[in-house]
């Protein structure tokens, strides 16, 4: 169908061109003069006559053409109508919806969210973050090669200015390159903004096509794991702020992966396969995993079950001193690498106080390629249900289950070394190491709370509410509100010129608004107004140049 409407546009501009050059034909041949007076008089009777004829009948054909033109062109527009061209029909009826894997947010749940980022940016500004934004799309070969299988799920713009384009698939691919674009070696920043994949989206468990991740991340060249070890401390801080119930947070490393998979006798350009396999372990059972392996990525059956022993377990420092201890994992130098750094993060950790809530986890893969050293990921516990079984999920906001017994990772991240260097012109390094908040599946979880307990959001800030007592004041509201928006305080008043007191002061309990102000003519003249609180419906005069400040006393309160 793409094809044909192409075709048809192509024959629209030809048929288009070809009438322009006629009519400019026609202009030509009508403004043609005699060369001279005396060569127009030696011209025969005969031969003006002919001359006249051929040239009538010229144009006649060329009136002719361009009808038929016109017309083609008319039936060519109709038929590009049709094929969902420019040219839409006045009535044409559409189905209203978002587009597949996106959402609208309503102004309850945007105040949800809004609260959730603010939470977020205060824990990232704690430990040091600065911001910075990128665009939306970047040249397609910034993106392409950084995510391993997921670049599939790239999407891709076309472009009239000649560059080809793609919508960012994280935050983390554009920090690199703008670190390596403006040759900056140590940064500490934050980025908050939306994301796109082509995925196959699951609305009730907070996953989108188009969605917000919150990065920190730290670059530069540091001792090992004291960065790391932050941003594990990150991860936690911003669970326990939130409150949205048990977590753990796993903990891996991918040179222990690899020294693993070494020893295990995986091919070394299997490795990242074998990983994306390892990756899917929490949300799918071994027996699924190692047929993949076996089947898909044609790995040998005994050597799938070699790497079986390894990746369900887990544990604690106790795993590590075990795991130095494994003769086959002692012949490999990345296992023992990887171990040791293991080791080093788990003493950190310890010292942060986070003892209880990080597990080495060797199943944590973390499926992106660009990690290099440690990778962690923050999960939800399930909480359990009145019936002792996991709620079931609904994009209503009943709580969004994963297999296993968690609702899913809502945090994620690792060290990535070699990163900034793939966009060096001279492959220069710079050390990263950050986490991403999984902001979406939060919102979801926390929706899921807030519509179980009933409770309404305030959706607005404002904090007092101008009313009239009767007709004739709407002027006289229009001062009092003047007043209080230069003294910098949140109010609003009805947009009608005389509406009823009862239906004013309803909004405000309806709105939640904490205090109003009711102008009467009466009280106008004593240079007083009455301040009510909402609540308690309690009434008291106040005089209109002290208005402002016993507004602010009473929000304190």
């Amino acid at each position: 169908m793409s094809d044909t409407r192409d075709q048809i546009l192509e024959q629209i501009k030809l048929q288009g061109d070809l009438v322009r050059q006629l009519k400019a034909s026609k202009e030509s041949k009508e403004k043609v003069a005699p060369s001279s007076a005396g060569r127009a008089m030696s011209t025969t009777k005969v031969g003006q006559q002919l001359k006249a004829q051929q040239q009538e009948q010229l144009q006649d054909q060329q009136h002719q053409e361009i009808h038929k033109i016109d017309e083609e062109v008319s039936r060519l527009l109709a038929l590009k109508a049709t094929l969902g061209g420019d040219a839409t029909p006045a009535n044409q009826k559409f189905t209203l919806k978002t587009p597949k894997g996106t959402r609208d947010y309503a102004p309850q749940q945007m105040t949800l969210r809004q609260g959730v980022l603010d939470k977020i940016v205060q824990v990232f500004k704690r430990h040091g973050g600065e911001a910075i934004d990128t665009p939306v799309f970047e040249l397609k070969e910034v993106l392409t090669g950084k995510y391993g299988e997921d670049s599939k799920l790239i999407y891709d713009l076309k472009d009239q200015g000649g560059e080809i384009l793609s919508m960012r698939y994280d935050l983390t691919v554009p920090l690199a390159r703008y670190l390596a674009m403006n040759k900056i070696s140590s940064i500490k920043r934050y980025h908050i903004a939306k994301v796109y994949r082509r995925d196959n989206p699951a609305m009730t468990r907070g996953r989108y096509r188009e969605f917000y991740q919150c990065d920190f991340d730290i670059a530069g060249t540091y001792d090992p794991m004291l960065a790391d070890a932050e941003c594990v401390k990150i991860v936690a801080e911003i669970l326990n702020t939130l409150d949205i119930g048990d977590y753990v947070i796993k903990l891996n490393h991918r040179q222990l992966l690899d020294g693993m998979f070494e020893a295990c006798g995986v091919p070394a350009n299997c490795f990242r396969a074998i990983c994306s396999a390892v990756d899917k372990l929490d949300k799918s059972p071994w027996e699924d995993v190692r047929k993949e392996m076996v089947e898909e990525k044609g790995l040998d059956g005994a050597t799938a079950d070699k790497i079986g022993e390894y990746v369900r377990l887990s544990g604690g420092a106790d795993l590590v001193e075990q795991l130095l201890a494994d003769p086959k994992l002692k012949a490999v130098p990345n296992a023992v690498k990887g171990l040791e750094g293991m080791q080093l993060l788990l003493k950190y950790c310890a010292l942060f106080g986070l003892e209880q809530r990080i597990s080495f986890d060797l199943s944590l893969a973390r499926g992106l390629d660009y990690y290099t050293g440690v990778i962690y990921e923050g999960v939800l516990k399930v909480d359990p249900s009145p019936a002792g079984s996991p709620a079931k999920s609904s994009q209503n906001g009943e709580q969004a289950m994963e297999q296993g017994g968690t609702v899913g990772s809502v945090a994620g991240g690792g060290r990535y070394d070699n990163l900034v260097g793939m966009f060096d012109p001279r492959g220069k390094a710079v050390p990263c190491v950050g986490v991403s908040i999984g902001v979406e599946r939060i919102f979801s979880v926390l929706e899921a709370k807030f519509a179980a307990s009933k409770v309404k959001l305030r959706t607005s800030d404002v904090e007092v509410y101008v009313a009239s007592a009767h007709k004739g004041l709407h002027e006289q509201r229009l001062r009092v509100l003047n007043q209080l928006w230069d003294a910098g305080i949140k109010a609003e008043h009805s947009y009608k010129l005389n509406p009823k007191l009862l239906a004013q002061l309803q909004h405000c309990e309806e709105h939640q608004i904490p205090l109003a102000i009711v102008l009467g003519d009466s009280e106008l003249a004593q240079g007083i107004v009455k301040l009510r609180e909402v609540t308690t419906r309690q009434e008291s005069s106040v005089p209109l140049v002290e208005l402002p400040d016993e507004i602010r006393r009473r929000l304190q309160k």
